[in-house]
């Protein structure tokens, strides 16, 4: 791994969770259960390790007994150039799925268009791009 990757615990639906990283972002979802690791706490189901690759690299699980599921503050998720504007777009309304939008994304004074969500799973994501000129 060339750079740190993002670790969520989820409350109990870190399949469902990834799933929707996955079907936003594409890239390779892999899902492990208890069951598959040999872990006996939670139920055989539970998600025990996830990873999503591609243009985002996202890993989460389930929260075990005594863990906390992921609650954030003064932390977002970048996307800022991550994809062309129309891509950018896209991501942006389907992360507002049942989520809260922050901030427009809208074109900003500074010349670049951007714009907070925060994401029926708690994540904070800020998506962004700059329209090349001409």
């Amino acid at each position: 791994m060339s750079s740190p990757m993002i670790y969520v615990l989820f409350e109990r639906n870190a399949r469902e969770a990834m799933n929707f990283y996955a079907e936003i972002f594409g890239g390779e979802l892999r899902l492990f259960t208890h069951e598959q690791f040999n872990r006996d706490e939670g139920t055989p189901e539970a998600i025990a390790h996830a990873e999503l690759r591609g243009v985002v690299n996202l890993g989460g699980a389930d929260v075990a007994a005594g863990q906390s599921a992921v609650k954030t503050q003064g932390l977002m998720l970048s996307l800022l150039g991550s994809a062309k504007p129309e891509i950018m777009r896209q991501w942006f309304e389907q992360l507002c799925v049942d989520g809260e939008v922050i901030d427009p994304l809208s074109l900003k004074p500074w010349g670049a268009t951007d714009g907070q969500v925060r994401d029926r799973f708690g994540l904070h994501w800020l998506v962004g791009f700059e329209v090349e000129s001409a």
